[in-house]
């Protein structure tokens, strides 16, 4: 397919995403790009997500080698959600979104969390920013951390694999290096149906990456559940936010909660209510919107004093986020055969 550059609309530690055209049709895609020497991480994104298809799940196009000012690029192709992000909307909403919006939306995300865990894929990393909105509602993208969990994994899913994520969004078994199973997604759902309810941090009062970490592994405490939300509401975040991931429950039990079974797929308008209760947010910008971490050299631990310095490694290799949206020319883009 041959394609034209638009201007960048997302830039991460890895990779720069950006606006794209077809030539010869006009169709309009995002295109996720990075040097080809340094596209593992982009390739394994790439194998991962052209094997699933799903309504709740951003669709792959394909993927090419172009050569760009004389560099080689890896290029995954991918379908182009509109509205943004989930984060970007709930700031758009003033800080909140109300409680149908977040029901609307948290159905969707179950149901492509649902899909990925029927086809033993694990995210890694749900959080707002990962969640896109366009005409049909909410869609999971980035793929950058998931993983697959073997069948004989399914139950405990302990394994040597590096584990990565989030550190805001990381369960407690994740922070301690323990496991990264389909729980782990459960966790970060709760943690983002927070993000959506008050527009700040599911965790407060932490100064850096690695005192959160630790709080998050060995504080034997849960996110504040917002006071202002339904019972309903409540009692469904509290099946998410479990500490034992044993204990969590499933994302096909968590569809048929209470909370969701009058939410409707259906597209429909929501006006939002004014903020109630806005959470501290001074780690908000410093902490959670640091970019996703890269662990893939960090192995699974099991000793408190490994998991300890784990917390310490893991803290010193965030990094600030770089994502930036403007107007720049389109550019042509040409094969590496050519």
């Amino acid at each position: 397919m041959d394609w034209t550059r638009g201007h960048p609309i997302g830039h991460g530690s890895s990779a720069a995403v950006s606006v794209a055209k077809a030539r010869c049709s006009d169709d309009v895609f995002a295109v996720k790009s990075v040097e080809l020497s340094q596209s593992q991480l982009l390739q394994k994104e790439q194998t991962i997500l052209s094997e699933l298809s799903s309504p709740f799940i951003v669709s792959y196009k394909g993927y090419d080698v172009t050569r760009e000012n004389n560099t080689v690029m890896f290029n995954l192709m991918m379908e182009y959600m509109s509205d943004g992000t989930l984060t970007d909307e709930i700031r758009k909403q003033g800080g909140q979104i109300n409680e149908s919006l977040i029901g609307y939306y948290t159905k969707q995300i179950l149901q492509g969390v649902e899909y990925l865990h029927s086809r033993g894929v694990v995210h890694c990393d749900i959080k707002g920013h990962n969640i896109l909105l366009g005409k049909t509602g909410a869609k999971i993208a980035d793929f950058g951390c998931a993983r697959r969990v073997d069948q004989a994994e399914r139950d405990a899913a302990a394994s040597a694999q590096p584990i990565g994520g989030t550190p805001m969004f990381m369960a407690p078994e994740v922070a301690r290096g323990e496991e990264q199973g389909f729980a782990a997604d459960i966790w970060g759902l709760g943690c983002t149906i927070i993000e959506m309810a008050t527009g700040g941090s599911p965790w407060t009062n932490v100064t850096n990456s690695a005192s959160l970490l630790y709080k998050i592994a060995f504080s034997g405490q849960s996110p504040q559940i917002p006071k202002f939300l339904s019972l309903q509401a409540k009692d469904f975040l509290s099946k998410c936010l479990r500490r034992d991931p044993r204990e969590r429950w499933t994302a096909k039990e968590l569809l048929k909660h209470p909370f969701l079974e009058e939410t409707s797929n259906s597209n429909q308008d929501f006006v939002t209510s004014s903020p109630t209760s806005i959470l501290d947010q001074d780690i908000w910008n410093s902490v959670e919107e640091t970019e996703t971490m890269d662990f893939c050299s960090l192995q699974t631990v099991s000793s408190m004093h490994s998991a300890l310095q784990r917390v310490r490694e893991l803290g010193l290799n965030s990094g600030e986020p770089k994502w930036r949206w403007d107007d720049q020319s389109w550019i042509t883009l040409r094969r590496s055969s050519e």
